[in-house]
């Protein structure tokens, strides 16, 4: 998905609700990022926008049956809206005051830092969330000192979640370490 297709699925669920204001929290958060066009194709394969309204969070599941999967809208487009919780992702203290802005009137995608997004992806741990985040070290988009700094920033599930994402990290950074040195010979 480039966001071009994310800010016209916006559109049309505030045609729809009447609100103007997204947060994206998923994937596809990454395509806030000025420089969008430097996200491997790893980060943007996801043909699923998980957002909700940012004044009315519950008012993003009404949009299902119109704009979610199997709907007219995702066969006709081929991508669809994902609506979730804000109480969903596990997150760092002061995302909301990272999220970036981007205005394609009428509406507004409230979109997540990409290393805040990092941390909720490490924390959820599912294969095609790493590989997002892989992809997002490799191409010098995620910064993992950042993300060790955001995680003391943040209030996990559980003790679980918690040593789960470190174990995650500590795995990222060796692989990162074991890139680095082999393109240093």
């Amino acid at each position: 998905m480039n966001i071009d297709v994310l800010m016209r699925l916006l559109a049309a669920a505030q045609v729809l609700c009447g609100h103007r204001d997204y947060v994206v929290i998923g994937s596809l958060s990454v395509l806030g990022m000025a420089q969008v066009e430097a996200a491997p194709v790893d980060m943007t394969l996801s043909i699923d926008a998980d957002c909700y309204t940012l004044a009315d969070p519950p008012r993003v599941f009404d949009l299902f049956e119109a704009l979610g999967e199997g709907s007219p809208y995702h066969q006709a487009h081929g991508v669809y809206l994902d609506p979730v919780s804000p109480h969903l992702p596990t997150l760092p203290d002061g995302w909301a005051q990272r999220l970036i802005l981007v205005k394609r009137p009428p509406v507004v995608a409230h979109c997540l830092e990409v290393n805040d997004a990092a941390v909720s992806k490490l924390a959820r741990g599912e294969p095609r969330d790493l590989r997002w985040v892989c992809a997002g070290i490799q191409a010098g988009l995620i910064s993992l000192p950042m993300v060790r700094l955001r995680m003391r920033q943040t209030i996990f599930l559980d003790a679980d979640e918690q040593q789960a994402t470190e174990l995650r990290v500590a795995a990222l950074s060796s692989v990162s370490a074991q890139q680095q040195s082999g393109s240093n010979r």
